[in-house]
C-alpha cells in the first residue's frame, strides 16, 4: 500500500496505476515542455541573426522590386518618347516631302516658264540675225559704191585725211597742228605740224595710189602683172615728186614731208616688192608712213615739241630754280638755328640731369646717415642746466 497525506494507494488496483503513469506521463510532458522551452531560446537566440538577414533580403527584394517596377516605368517612358519621336519623325518627313514636292513643282514651272522665255528670246535672236544678216547683204551690196568713192582721188583723199585726223588728234596736243594750211606757193595742205626749227613745220600728205594698188591685185595674167607693176611705180613717183615739190619750201616748211598711206597692206606691198621706191622717196625728203608707222612719228614729234616748248620756258625755269635755291638758303639757315636751340636744349637737359643726380646722392646721403647720440649738456653752476 502507498500512503500519500490521508490517502492510502494500493499498487495493484489499476486505477491506482493508471493514476501512477498518468503523473509519470505528466511529469515527462512538463519535463518535455521545460526543455523544449530552453532550446525553444536557444533556437531563439541562434535564429535571431538569421531572421535579421532575411529581414535584410526582404529589403533587398522589395528595393529590387521597386527598381524592376521604376525600370519598368522608365521603360515605358522610354517606349512612349520613342513613339512620340516617331511620330514626329515621320511628321517631318512628311512635311519635307511636301515641301519638296512643292519646290519641285515650283522649279519645273520656273524651269517651263525660264525654257519659255529662253525660246522666246531665241526667237528674237534669230529675227536679229535674219536683219543682220540682211543687212550684211545689203553692206555687201554697197561694197561697189565704197570702191567707187576710193576710186575717185578727191574722195579718197578726204577717206585718208579722216584716218589722220584721228592719228593726229590722239598723239599731238591741239595746238600744234593745223588741217588744210595754206602755203605761201598757194597749196594747201592736209595736215601741217608745227614743229620748231630746225627742223621747221612739216606736212603729212593723206592721198595714195589706191587705183594702181587695186590693179596690181586683181592682176592674173604675166602680162597684166607687168603693166600693174609698172603704173604701180609710176603712180607712186608721180606722188612722191608732187609732194616734194608742193610741200617741201626752203626756209617755211621742215627739209621733208611725210606721205601717209591709210592702209597697211599698201605700206607692206611697197616695202616688200618696191622697195627702190622707198628709196627714191627717201632721195625725194618725201618719208612714206602707214598708220602704225604714223603714231610713231607723232610721238617722236610731240617729244620734240615738248623740248621746245621747255626750251621756251628755260627763263621762267631757271628764275624758278633761283627761288627754289633762294628758299634752300632760308631752310638750311633755319635748320641751323634750330639745331643751336636743339644743342642748347640738350646742354640744359644735360645739366639738369647732373644736377638731379647729385641731389638724388645728397638725398640718399642723409638717409643712411647714422646719428650719434648726443651727450648730455653739462650743467654749469648757477645755471638751469641748459646749454
Amino acid at each position: 500500500m502507498i500512503t500519500l497525506g490521508d490517502r492510502s494507494f494500493d499498487p495493484g488496483d489499476p486505477v491506482t496505476l493508471a493514476l501512477v503513469v498518468a503523473a509519470l506521463l505528466a511529469l515527462l510532458v512538463v519535463i518535455l515542455v521545460v526543455v523544449t522551452l530552453r532550446r525553444a531560446g536557444r533556437t531563439a537566440r541562434m535564429l535571431a541573426p538569421l531572421a535579421q538577414q532575411l529581414q535584410y533580403m526582404n529589403q533587398r527584394v522589395q528595393a529590387l522590386g521597386d527598381g524592376q517596377q521604376q525600370l519598368s516605368g522608365n521603360l515605358t517612358g522610354v517606349a512612349e518618347a520613342q513613339a512620340a519621336a516617331q511620330a514626329r519623325t515621320l511628321h517631318l518627313m512628311e512635311t519635307r516631302l511636301a515641301e519638296v514636292g512643292e519646290r519641285m513643282d515650283r522649279n519645273l514651272t520656273g524651269s517651263a516658264t525660264r525654257t519659255a522665255q529662253s525660246l522666246g528670246e531665241l526667237q528674237q535672236r534669230l529675227k536679229t540675225i535674219d536683219r543682220a544678216q540682211a543687212n550684211i547683204e545689203k553692206l555687201s551690196g554697197n561694197v561697189l559704191s565704197l570702191q567707187d568713192i576710193l576710186s575717185n582721188k578727191q574722195t579718197r583723199g578726204a577717206f585718208g585725211e579722216i584716218q589722220l585726223h584721228d592719228i593726229v588728234g590722239k598723239a599731238l596736243p591741239s595746238d600744234s597742228f593745223t588741217w588744210q594750211a595754206t602755203l605761201s606757193n598757194g597749196r594747201r595742205a592736209d595736215c601741217l605740224i608745227h614743229l620748231p626749227k630746225p627742223p621747221g613745220p612739216i606736212v603729212i600728205d593723206s592721198k595714195f595710189p589706191l587705183d594702181a594698188y587695186e590693179a596690181l591685185r586683181r592682176a592674173e595674167s604675166d602680162h597684166e602683172k607687168r603693166a600693174a607693176v609698172a603704173g604701180m611705180r609710176t603712180a607712186v613717183r608721180a606722188h612722191v615728186r608732187a609732194i616734194s615739190e608742193k610741200y617741201i619750201l626752203e626756209g617755211e616748211t621742215a627739209d621733208g614731208a611725210l606721205m601717209f598711206l591709210p592702209s597697211e597692206a599698201v605700206y607692206a606691198e611697197l616695202h616688200a616688192n618696191f622697195p627702190e621706191l622707198v628709196r627714191e622717196g627717201f632721195d625725194a625728203r618725201v618719208w612714206i608712213v602707214s598708220p602704225t608707222t604714223c603714231m610713231a612719228t607723232l610721238n617722236t614729234m610731240r617729244a620734240i615739241l615738248k623740248d621746245a616748248r621747255m626750251r621756251e620756258q628755260a627763263g621762267a625755269i631757271r628764275r624758278t630754280l633761283k627761288q627754289l635755291h633762294r628758299d634752300m638758303e632760308l631752310v638750311v639757315g633755319r635748320v641751323e638755328k634750330l639745331n643751336t636751340h636743339f644743342n642748347q636744349a640738350r646742354a640744359d637737359l644735360d645739366g639738369i640731369g647732373t644736377a638731379a643726380e647729385r641731389a638724388g646722392k645728397r638725398a640718399a646721403r642723409l638717409d643712411n646717415f647714422d646719428f650719434e647720440e648726443v651727450e648730455p649738456a653739462t650743467i654749469l653752476p648757477g645755471g638751469d642746466g641748459r646749454a
